[in-house]
């Protein structure tokens, strides 16, 4: 069978797959929308009680959120790679099913008291690893849009899964939010919320989801280890530079992604305040995504809108230090407010051009594979960011060292850019 031409929709893979497949990406994060704002306060309530000394608290708070991306890390390019080989749609219902059971684990674990806490904080674990498995088909999802899309138009469809993760991290939190005000003693409503959600994704999935891998570049079968794949794809002219870069700037947010909810409760903000913070962030990242970015990508190069995307991070990565530091407390929050503003508007517009270049540039035949490749770097980030920066956060009383080191990882990732070119 002819391979359908790169600048045309297959029949394989109608458009129609596009509103699918972002409303089963937005359905099932707003259960990770719901359960992150509360996780490492929960983490730090229990580890006292379990026994943890608290020179580790930062350490193993880091741990429960770094494992979920450990197994991103090890699951992304298999499930990418398996997904160019049988089909984009099992993988995707398979990652749903498994978000519905472990969500449901941390619902469980959350429900149990203080006198339990070893329990709940294993159980805690557990829900994460197998969460970070399912959640892994991520990838998956964006090699959907990668079939469904021509090259030229390939930015604009990353953006949308961009969106769909603004729309959970907004309307997640908020779900959290107003659960808190009229059930404010059962936390476990979090996590059976977000496993309902991820049923309801499931089901969509289970009957609309149409296959859209083209069945004309399907891969031949491989094992599910391929260091070749890894070593291929960072080889690969520019894709290799792309990849350390989306590494470095991940890197980055999720040391203030993890230290965020800590911060705002030094600052004397609640639990319920918390998440409204967090919705102030997702409804940032979704409308840059889904208004502003797919309206500058006419206009600029995706290598332009990355260096943009990075100087706004580094200016609210120093804002966040500036909060961190203290000073005029009536103007910490503005600052706080602002500096996250700059910080996710400069995330949202790196990351959709850095996964199109990623994209344009690869194989069509191993879309899958190479940005699962992307999405295993970006996990290792999110593994290494979070502990390197609960770590610093509890390594001095002004918590500012994790927002100044992502900041001087953000001047390298500047100085990176240089090196990829727009063609």
């Amino acid at each position: 069978m002819a391979e359908t031409p790169e600048n045309q929709t297959s029949p394989a893979a109608p458009k129609g797959a596009l509103i699918t497949v972002i409303l089963v990406v937005v359905i099932d994060l707003l259960g990770f929308g719901i359960v992150l704002p509360l996780l490492p306060r929960y983490a730090d309530r229990l580890l006292e009680p379990a026994g943890v000394e608290r020179q580790l608290h930062g350490l193993v708070t880091g741990c429960l959120l770094a494992v979920f991306s450990l197994m991103q890390f090890i699951f992304a390019p298999i499930w990418g790679r398996i997904s160019d080989r049988v089909g984009r749609r099992p993988i995707l219902i398979l990652g749903l099913a498994g978000s519905v059971v472990f969500y449901a684990l941390f619902g469980y674990a959350s429900s149990l008291g203080s006198d339990q806490a070893r329990l709940a904080l294993g159980l805690m674990f557990a829900a994460r690893i197998g969460a970070g498995i399912a959640g892994a088909t991520i990838a998956t999802a964006q090699a959907v849009i990668a079939d469904c899309t021509p090259k030229e138009k390939r930015a604009h469809g990353m953006a949308l899964i961009g969106a769909a993760f603004g729309i959970g991290f907004t309307v997640g939190p908020i779900l959290a939010g107003v659960a808190l005000i009229f059930f404010p003693d059962q936390p476990e409503l979090a996590g059976y919320s977000a496993a309902g959600l991820s049923f309801i994704a499931w089901m969509i999935a289970m009957f609309k989801m149409p296959e859209t891998a083209r069945p004309g570049s399907l891969a031949p079968r491989r094992g599910w280890l391929d260091l070749r794949g890894l070593t291929s794809t960072l080889k690969t002219p520019t894709v290799g530079i792309l990849v350390l870069t989306f590494f470095l700037a991940t890197f980055g947010f999720a040391g203030f992604e993890a230290t965020l909810s800590l911060l705002t409760r030094d600052m004397g903000y609640g639990d319920q305040d918390n998440f409204w913070i967090f919705a102030y962030v997702g409804s940032i990242l979704m409308i840059t995504q889904a208004a502003i970015y797919r309206r500058v990508v006419k206009k600029y190069h995706e290598v332009q809108l990355m260096r943009l995307g990075v100087g706004f991070m580094f200016l609210g990565l120093v804002g966040l230090a500036a909060v961190a530091m203290g000073g005029d407390t009536s103007l910490r929050p503005v600052v706080l407010f602002v500096s996250l503003a700059l910080g996710v508007v400069g995330f949202a517009f790196l990351t959709p051009s850095a996964q199109a270049l990623i994209s344009n540039r690869s194989d069509p035949a191993r879309q899958g594979e190479v940005l699962g490749v992307n999405q295993s770097c970006a996990a290792m980030a999110r593994i290494l960011g979070p502990v390197t920066g609960l770590v610093l956060f509890k390594a001095e009383s002004t918590h500012m060292l994790p927002y100044a080191a992502s900041a001087v990882l953000l001047a390298i990732v500047m100085a990176l850019l240089t090196k990829v070119g727009r063609d």
